[in-house]
């Protein structure tokens, strides 16, 4: 996203995932806020990205969806089954909304689209 209040909304997000993992009261009405500026941008990737997302954490009080896992076995840790907590995938989602013409961001996001919508 190029818009400067979203970028730091996204980064107020991690932020907070950080200090105080997924508050969801907090958490959904900034993720909304975060959707009207996808919406101004005309990004129809991460509105619906983001509608799933705090629609699923509204549903399951916390974020089910695993991180992605690199496709390269080569890359694969043990740490990597570590981070795939609920905070650290969301994070890892939003994160990715920050530079949309990183292809394989893209790409990530229509993974977790998909998951989304399949959970």
């Amino acid at each position: 996203m190029e818009n400067t209040k979203a970028i730091k909304l996204i980064d107020k997000i991690l932020n907070n995932l950080d200090q105080s993992g997924i508050n969801t009261d907090v958490l959904i009405d900034d993720l909304k806020t975060l959707r009207g500026y996808a919406l101004e941008e005309q990004i129809p990737l991460v509105v619906k990205v983001l509608r799933l997302t705090y629609e699923h954490i509204q549903e399951n009080e916390t974020f089910l969806i695993p991180m992605l896992e690199e496709e390269d076995d080569e890359f694969e840790t043990e740490e990597t089954a570590v981070e795939s907590s609920p905070v650290e995938s969301l994070k890892y989602v939003l994160s990715l909304m920050k530079n949309l013409d990183n292809k394989i961001n893209v790409a990530d996001l229509k993974e977790y689209r998909d998951l989304l919508n399949n959970f």
